[in-house]
């Protein structure tokens, strides 16, 4: 004997039985112990039956309003809240429904669901409305996306007024006090052999962005068991050159005795078009026209793809860093949207068994003999009307380290911070922590659960990070989130 059996006002029981089968019992006591197993049937039935009816009244109600019979999806819709409430009070009252409890309002509801049955609300026609408003829903999300995602990337690439503002006072700053250049001047003739010294600790960060910049050396030399043997090479561009040069010179006693060199990448006469495929592009009428007209292509390729930074020399330099510090063995490269958490001198006393890079997305230590430069080249030329990728530095660099890079423990390198949720651990063991994604810590559309980690190495006391309101904009961050 099934014993298993829930009430289902639909005309059957529980456990697939028919009603008739326990009609059929003929003795008063096997009718007395039906009517208990009813009362005691397995309680979570009650409450499927009751969500099953909400579910299918919500498809009536939308199917009733399209046919424009507002009283009964006015009806429908105060059942489904009586049918809630039933719900809700069971839940907050921690005890199952009974058929007491459940009886009467699923029986309320099943008479309008028959109700609806009897309008010609049949399943056929449900399904074929339902797929209809399904698909009216789907082109609306997918235009809301669309638009998300544009307002994202354009929030994404707006330079900050505060940052705008800190970079016109430094560079102010810089041409109007002779004696901060003059205290630079002095500095690079003191630190000059430590240029070249390859028993030194040597990064280098390729960057328009002041502050972000300012985190990545604090950070390391605040990390670093030896601040006093780590150099940083700083390439800019001319626009922000007296911006990063005015800063460094104006903070240099806060760096524990680091070594920071700021150089412009226009200074570098190799870099021409003769030499460098992405600036040869940039001659091209059609990529001019595909970066630089504002024209959407009517949406055929998302906005994120055509992003003028992604044909910015400080974007593809990384692939020339031979070149660009021919007397060094070992540099370790930074991106800009980095912290780092932990001490790297260790970095540059693994082995690469004779490769030109580690795999540690931001960390690239090369070595000249390789003609790494030539294969980047190579691809570039490929890629000239973009069918191979379509932005970015990524894509080329796996191909050009394809074969040359050496695997590195992972928590030599974090990833996500400016996209995803990253467990604490690994944060915790990470030695760089990378902000890759749209959503830095310096904007305010940064996630803000990471931004401690970036904003401690931020020098809020600063007079100008201070004139330039730094600090309110960052706490107002606090209550946009």
């Amino acid at each position: 004997m099934n014993r298993r059996r829930g009430l289902d006002f639909g005309g059957r029981e529980g456990g697939g039985r028919s009603r008739t089968w326990s009609a059929a019992l003929p003795s008063r006591k096997a009718c007395r112990r039906h009517e208990h197993d009813r009362r005691d049937a397995e309680p979570y039935s009650f409450a499927r039956q009751v969500n099953d009816q909400i579910a299918l009244a919500k498809a009536f109600v939308v199917i009733a309003k399209e046919s424009k019979n507002l009283q009964f999806a006015w009806d429908l819709s105060a059942q489904i809240r009586n049918s809630q409430l039933l719900l809700s009070t069971a839940a907050a009252s921690r005890r199952p429904l009974t058929v007491l409890d459940s009886e009467p309002t699923i029986r309320d509801m099943a008479v309008l669901l028959f109700q609806a049955q009897q309008l010609h609300y049949d399943s056929a026609t449900m399904i074929m409305r339902l797929k209809a408003t399904i698909q009216s829903f789907e082109a609306q999300m997918s235009s809301v996306t669309e638009k998300s995602a544009k307002y994202a990337q354009i929030a994404a690439e707006e330079v900050p007024k505060s940052l705008y503002c800190l970079g016109v006072r430094l560079t102010t700053e810089w041409f109007q006090n002779s004696e901060l250049q003059g205290k630079l001047v002095e500095r690079s003739h003191a630190v000059a052999s430590k240029l070249t010294d390859n028993s030194l600790y040597h990064f280098c960060v390729f960057s328009d962005n002041i502050v972000a910049t300012s985190v990545v050396v604090n950070s390391t030399a605040l990390n670093s068991k030896a601040p006093e043997k780590v150099v940083f090479h700083l390439v800019t561009n001319e626009i922000n050159y007296a911006v990063m040069k005015s800063w460094f010179a104006m903070n240099m006693d806060n760096l524990r005795g680091v070594t920071v060199e700021v150089q412009k990448f226009e200074d570098f006469k190799w870099l021409n078009a003769s030499y460098v495929p992405v600036l040869k592009q940039l001659q091209d009428s059609d990529t001019q026209s595909y970066y630089f007209s504002g024209h959407n292509d009517g949406g055929r390729t998302p906005i994120k793809f055509r992003n003028p930074k992604y044909l910015s020399m400080l974007n593809h330099l990384r692939f020339y860093i031979p070149e660009v510090f021919p007397a060094l063995k070992k540099m370790v490269f930074l991106d800009d949207d980095v912290v780092v958490h932990k001490d790297l001198s260790a970095l540059f006393s693994i082995d690469l068994n004779r490769n030109v890079n580690g795999a540690v997305e931001t960390c690239m230590e090369t070595f000249p003999p390789r003609n790494v430069t030539g294969i980047y080249h190579y691809w570039q030329e490929k890629n000239v009307d973009r069918t191979l990728w379509k932005l970015g530095t990524l894509p080329p660099g796996l191909l050009t380290f394809y074969g040359l890079t050496e695997a590195l423990e992972p928590s030599w390198h974090v990833l996500g911070l400016g996209y995803a949720n990253v467990d604490a651990r690994v944060i915790d063991k990470g030695a760089v922590l990378h902000f890759n994604g749209n959503l830095k810590p310096w904007l305010k559309i940064g996630m803000e659960k990471y931004k401690p980690l970036w904003e401690k190495y931020v020098d809020y006391s600063h007079p100008f990070m201070q004139q330039c309101n730094f600090i309110d904009i960052f706490k107002s961050l606090y209550y946009i989130f």
